[in-house]
């Protein structure tokens, strides 16, 4: 993949990985339970697609199924992106286990410490807006309790 010197710079594996992160952040604090990898890893596909963050609910009130249906944008995004930026993705989550930031386990991944809060803080209102947008994609993504049909509804193969 051709990646601009900007787009490099975003999509180095240790934001990549502050990304998931958040997401599993996101979902330990909705469900107390570890968060599934592919929950992680689309929500990083998510964030960091500005047109997607510009699209998302202000909370996880909204119906995820009934926002799909209204935001056909958010579909041909993921349908146009989601496999090039899974490339930039997994080098995050990969780093992000190595150092030991996440934990994998049978159920799915953990932050290392346990569930915390940490406050979202950045160099930029982008990157700000991206661990943001993931930690709502964390809670968010599995609340109709087919991940697999969520995955169909945004074009990503589960």
């Amino acid at each position: 993949m051709n990646l601009s010197r900007e787009e490099r710079a975003l999509y180095n594996p240790a934001f990549t990985a502050l990304l998931c992160a958040r997401a599993v952040q996101g979902h330990e604090q909705q469900y107390d339970a570890p968060c599934p990898l592919a929950v992680a890893v689309v929500a990083g596909i998510m964030a960091l697609q500005p047109s997607i963050r510009a699209a998302l609910p202000s909370t996880t009130k909204s119906g995820l199924m009934k926002w799909l249906d209204t935001h056909e944008s958010v579909r041909i995004a993921m349908t146009r992106n989601a496999a090039s930026l899974a490339a930039v993705v997994r080098p995050g989550i990969l780093f992000a286990l190595q150092t030991g930031a996440l934990r994998a386990t049978d159920e799915g991944l953990t932050l290392a410490g346990g569930p915390a809060t940490v406050k979202v803080k950045g160099a930029t209102e982008q990157t700000i807006a991206a661990q943001k947008a993931a930690l709502l994609l964390g809670r968010w993504l599995p609340s109709t309790g087919s991940l697999s049909t969520v995955l169909t509804l945004l074009g990503v193969k589960p």
